[in-house]
């Protein structure tokens, strides 16, 4: 299989989790502005994972950029991300139609949490490709310290959840601006290599 193919399908299956998401909004039955605010957490919670599918296709784009060749482990981990992003519609779903209470918050964050540890393989998976490439592989580290950021807040924000779920919120924003610029240094090594 070649790198575009596996491209392709990713794009492909994040383009139905966003489409999933976007078919649990349901349209009020009532003409008012009080049915329209009923959906706010609906709205809100969706609003967030999609998000975090863009920031996910966003920067898998940049990752798998750096890819020369495909390797069963490559493929796997990706397959194995995917499977955990397209579990997202279902805790969207549920966070947001049980106005983000502490059980589906914290479901929420654990799926958050999950989806970066894939996310995380697959980076680990395509950095053993270059275990001669310094340059690229120092670009693939770089990514290490957001990870661990991402992995601390996911973390903390399960048991925060039965606090006060607008803390676990907090950090479910705080962890999308992080991420939503992909790392400059993956191009620039990729460029240095050319």
């Amino acid at each position: 299989m070649n790198k575009t193919r596996l491209e392709a399908f990713s794009d492909g299956v994040l383009a139905i989790i966003i489409t999933i998401m976007v078919l649990e909004i349901k349209v009020p039955h009532e003409p008012t502005v009080e049915a329209l605010c009923d959906l706010a957490p609906v709205f809100l919670s969706y609003t967030i994972s999609f998000a975090y599918i863009g920031i996910y296709w966003n920067n898998h784009h940049h990752l798998l950029h750096t890819v020369k060749k495909l390797s069963p482990a490559i493929m796997w981990s990706n397959l194995n991300l995917l499977f955990w992003l397209s579990l997202v519609p279902f805790s969207t779903a549920w966070m947001g139609e049980n106005n983000f209470k502490t059980i589906p918050v914290a479901v929420y964050a654990s799926m958050l949490l999950i989806c970066g540890i894939a996310y995380d393989i697959l980076r680990r998976n395509i950095m053993a490709e270059y275990r001669d490439d310094s340059v690229l592989k120092h670009a693939l580290l770089k990514q290490k310290a957001k990870a661990l950021i991402s992995t601390a807040c996911y973390l903390a924000a399960i048991p925060l959840a039965f606090l006060h779920t607008a803390i676990s919120i907090c950090l479910f924003v705080f962890v999308a601006i992080i991420w939503f610029i992909p790392s400059k240094e993956i191009e620039q090594g990729l460029e240095e290599k050319s």
